[in-house]
């Protein structure tokens, strides 16, 4: 991974200079953490080692760079301007924007979660950078601080390009945190089990492309429909208050929005290679066959062949991979929640617990047998008397 930072330029609007000292700082933390990791004792070092790698970067990044030229960064900020003010993000037009001006494309939660870093320090990219470690603390933990756990954690913190996601101001954190807080909830078992619906609630009232998710949890035994079915409706209930004060810019926003967007030429997805070399723009039926198809067969393999929650999470991670490949518009960001959710999965098989068997059932003392021989008969009968 070090390597990875000091041989690939990620993408920044940061002067050479500086950009050389972010990634400097994120290979010079990751190899102290993996040394860390090396060590018996001070393996549970290397986590805030990383974390405190990556907020350096961060800071550098946005500090660096304090108007990126993104639209998403421009609607996050006037989105939570008008949060303070009492207005809805589906009425405002973006001002400045070098993309979209007039749609807030994702759900109100998006701009619920990075709003703080707007209003207490004047940036919605600080709240983003705080998701991101939440996250990897939650990673941490999910784990129970063993050394595969913390070892995911640190990647997450310190992954190629995370600089450019937090500069860049991409919103896959406000999805990243929801997920991760559900799976350390459903870890937990018991009454944490059910309080999980709440972070998925969360993490589904984010972004839209979570509900791909659902399939595969409700198809799960250890979550099932019903838990679901709970999550979706608390989504409702946390949507609802933007969706139901003005419905029809709601649905502009966060639907048709998204269905017209063009494709993009330069995105990292098997529909923009067919289009770049083939001209052959897949039709929208299509798409949406192959992404059933593939939920269809991922919950039969579910259903047929029950897994823990590091197997729940990889399919996830999986099925999340197909959807961004057969999308018109998908980019590193989607991609790394892919791979933050593989993260997940291992942290989850280093924390999973063995299956208790129990104590084994009381047996009964087995009846003495009898000795072998041929069954008695009744008594004989005394012969009479010789008179």
């Amino acid at each position: 991974m070090a390597l990875t930072h000091l041989l690939v330029e990620p993408f920044s609007y940061l002067a050479a200079g500086e950009l050389w000292t972010v990634r400097a700082v994120l290979a010079g933390s990751a190899l102290a953490a993996g040394a860390l990791l090396l060590g018996r004792r001070t393996g549970a070092a290397a986590l805030p080692v990383a974390l405190a790698g990556a907020a350096a970067a961060w800071v550098l990044v946005v500090t660096g760079d304090p108007a990126p030229r993104i639209d998403v960064w421009v609607i996050l900020q006037q989105a939570a301007d008008g949060l303070r003010r009492g207005e809805s993000m589906y009425a405002m037009e973006w001002v400045g924007s070098p993309g979209i001006t007039d749609a807030f494309a994702y759900l109100p939660w998006t701009a619920v979660l990075t709003a703080p870093g707007r209003w207490l320090a004047g940036d919605v990219r600080w709240a983003l950078a705080v998701l991101v470690a939440v996250a990897a603390l939650c990673t941490a933990a999910l784990g129970r601080w063993r050394a595969p756990a913390v070892a995911a954690a640190a990647l997450l913190a310190l992954a190629p390009g995370g600089s450019t996601l937090v500069e860049q101001a991409w919103t896959e954190p406000t999805v990243l945190v929801g997920l991760a807080a559900w799976a350390l909830l459903v870890a937990r078992g018991g009454t944490g089990a059910w309080w999980s619906v709440v972070p998925l609630a969360v993490a589904l009232a984010a972004k839209q492309h979570v509900v791909v998710l659902l399939p595969l949890l409700a198809a799960w035994p250890r979550f099932g429909p019903r838990r679901t079915a709970g999550a979706v409706g608390g989504a409702g209930l946390l949507v609802a208050p933007w969706a139901l004060s003005a419905p029809r810019d709601f649905l502009h926003d966060t639907v048709r929005t998204m269905l017209e967007l063009p494709p993009l030429r330069f995105a990292d997805t098997l529909y923009t290679a067919v289009l770049n070399e083939t001209g052959v723009r897949l039709p929208f039926a299509v798409v949406g066959v192959l992404v059933v198809a593939v939920l269809t067969g991922a919950v039969v393999a579910l259903r047929r062949r029950p897994v823990g929650l590091a197997g729940l999470l990889t399919w996830c991670a999986a099925v999340l991979m197909v959807v961004n490949l057969l999308n018109k518009q998908a980019f590193y960001n989607q991609f790394w929640l892919v791979g933050a959710l593989l993260l997940l999965s291992v942290a989850a098989a280093a924390g999973a617990r063995p299956e208790l068997t129990g104590p084994p059932a009381p047996t009964r003392p087995a009846r003495p047998r009898r000795p072998a021989g041929p069954p008695a008969g009744p008594p004989a009968r005394p012969s009479p008397s010789a008179g």
